[in-house]
């Protein structure tokens, strides 16, 4: 019988092993078949095993498949760790609704976009003759150049990448809730300002983005810090491919009813409607979400226990005494750097260009662009959620050492896309073959969601929301510089220009997954954890 070795790179493995009957509670060598592999049959010896015994792990094998991912220890229906996630899946959908309907309101704010509906200034050929807006076209228009429009979309991220690691150390110390509650709150407010700031002047409503990114700057920081308390190590991949998928239904949505807003009503209806659903959501956030387990009024004690317990032995002291020179310098934080700034040159050259492509090049009309702008970002979220179940079913069912987890949907996740975007670079005026490839580009980048991603929680659950800044401020730079150099490549709007864009993009994505898969790490650094440490006291 084959032998694998347990990597305990969780403290509660062994625990919620033993307690489900699938390994035995001897360290070290365990007789274990692969998981996803039937049981051999062989000939009964005296004493093996009998045919019947053989029959019976075959069906126990097959309903493990059937049922694929087991259930967590502590019910996971109505339970406050799901509520949150849930909760955190409507923030998030706020977030990225606020951060790109900028891009498609842009269509239809300057003076050239009447071609936009006619397609005069596009390079492909025009589909059909779309109807004219429904809108008498009351909202302002602008004489903003390439530049000028580049800088609009790239300001967001100026402000953004500010407060990534104060948002981390301020949720450490003062606890995530509020902090990520009233950064969301500044981003909506100055979204219902960006109207009256762009009439003021072009340098205005660079401002008003600049602001709205430092708001938005303490959000993943602080839900980091949120999940390091409220997390089981064995559903992590779930519990944060859930709140995350409220990023990719943001752009869903975002892009396609902005593009139906500007049709139908005006581009500036878009920061007043999607203001008013993030009101709502600080509302909710508000009275329903707790710090942690402990100072939770309404979790049950059978889910708390099942927290506190399954985190007790990852958690460390307080953000009072802080590693920051074992943090700086370590190798496993800088792979994740790497892989966070690479994939974010390819999503953020596309989130805040993909409009702008579909408009230039291949001459898609306002509605259509949205809704098209949109299908990639639909697929990534359904990828997103269903490797967040499937890689935490390799870790707690089949085994699988958290690293190589991490490391291969990294690896699926970067790679995968840069093919696909340097083949959409050769699809010239052939719409379909483009939104398709496209689409399967950014659907791929899914994956990595349970990858790179997350890889925080693993090396420094304590520490998450630091680590989270420190990667999202340099994963924030492709925000800032990306937009600038694609508008300066592109500013002949031909596909040869366009290329040079995707070619840039896949390049660096495949090089942030070589130097992760070659220094990422999955386990609890030593600098991440104290003994003397009682969470939530």
């Amino acid at each position: 019988m084959l032998q694998r070795r347990v990597n305990h790179d969780s403290p509660t493995t062994s625990r919620a092993f033993r307690s489900s009957g699938r390994i035995s509670s001897t360290p070290g060598a365990l007789p274990l078949r692969s998981c996803l592999t039937a049981p051999a049959t062989s000939t009964p010896v005296m004493g093996g095993p009998s045919p019947n015994k053989h029959a019976v792990s075959s069906v126990k094998l097959a309903f493990l498949l059937l049922f694929l991912f087991p259930p967590p220890l502590a019910p996971a229906c109505c339970s406050s760790r799901y509520g949150l996630a849930l909760l955190s899946c409507y923030g998030f959908f706020v977030v990225y609704s606020l951060r790109v309907n900028l891009s498609v309101a842009m269509v239809d704010m300057l003076n050239h976009t009447q071609s936009s509906y006619n397609h005069s200034g596009s390079l492909c050929p025009a589909h059909s003759s779309p109807e004219q807006p429904k809108h008498n076209r009351s909202a302002s228009v602008y004489d903003w150049d390439s530049e000028t429009q580049g800088l609009i979309l790239g300001a967001f991220f100026y402000g953004y990448i500010l407060t990534q690691i104060l948002g981390g150390y301020l949720a450490s110390r003062c606890g995530p809730k509020w902090l990520l509650g009233f950064g969301i709150l500044v981003t909506v407010i100055f979204t219902l300002l960006t109207p009256l700031a762009a009439d003021l002047g072009a340098g205005w409503l660079i401002a008003v983005r600049v602001l709205e990114g430092i708001g938005e700057g303490v959000t993943y920081p602080a839900i980091y810090t949120m999940w390091a308390a409220w997390a089981p190590p064995l559903e992590r991949s779930r519990l944060l491919t859930i709140s995350y998928i409220g990023a990719q239904l943001g752009t869903v949505i975002a892009l396609p009813l902005s593009g139906e807003i500007c049709f139908y009503l005006d581009w500036t209806y878009i920061f007043y409607i999607f203001g008013a659903v993030g009101l709502l959501w600080f509302v909710l956030w508000s009275f329903l979400i707790f710090d942690s387990p402990n100072t939770h009024p309404r979790i049950s004690e059978e889910e708390r226990v099942y927290i506190t317990t399954s985190l007790k032995n990852e958690l460390s002291t307080s953000a009072h005494d802080i590693p920051w020179r074992s943090i700086v310098s370590s190798r496993p934080l800088w792979a994740i750097v790497m892989a966070h700034f690479s994939y974010n040159w390819t999503f953020y050259t596309l989130l805040t260009l993909l409009p702008t492509y579909m408009n230039d090049v291949l001459g898609f009309s306002i509605q259509q662009n949205g809704m098209l702008s949109a299908l990639p970002y639909l697929g990534c979220g359904v990828i997103a959620v269903l490797s967040g179940q499937f890689a935490d079913y390799l870790r707690e069912t089949c085994l699988y050492p958290t690293v190589s987890v991490r490391k291969a949907f990294t690896i699926v996740g970067m790679v995968g896309p840069a093919v696909f975007l340097v083949a959409a670079a050769y699809t010239g005026c052939n719409y379909t073959m483009a939104v398709t490839l496209l689409t399967i580009s950014s659907s791929l980048g899914g994956v990595s969601a349970s990858g790179f991603n997350i890889n925080h929680l693993d090396i420094a659950p304590s520490y998450a929301g630091i680590l989270l800044g420190i990667t999202n401020t340099f994963a924030t730079i492709p925000g800032m510089v990306g937009p600038v150099l694609a508008k300066e490549l592109t500013k002949n709007k031909s596909i040869e220009e366009w290329q040079s864009v995707f070619y840039i993009a896949a390049a660096i994505n495949v090089l942030g997954a070589a130097v992760y898969t070659w220094f990422g790490e999955g386990t609890v650094q030593p600098w991440a954890v104290r003994k003397s440490f009682s969470h939530g006291e």
